[in-house]
């Protein structure tokens, strides 16, 4: 259990870190723009992101 929870975690790091290694200019003003955004606004990208992970791991779940 703890193997995979750092798995996961790992991975998260690696995905997150991908985009500003390969276009930095284009992950600053991508970042310039989220921060411009309302609070309302960015709590829905992350209640986005949320569901969508909840999704996949109810997915994966199902056909593992």
């Amino acid at each position: 259990m703890l193997i995979t929870l750092l798995t996961a975690i790992a991975l998260v790091l690696i995905f997150e870190g991908l985009f500003p290694f390969i276009a930095p200019g284009l992950w600053r003003a991508m970042f310039a723009q989220l921060i411009q955004l309302r609070n309302g606004q960015v709590r829905y990208l992350g209640l986005s992101a949320l569901m969508g992970g909840f999704v996949l791991l109810f997915l994966l779940s199902i056909w593992g």
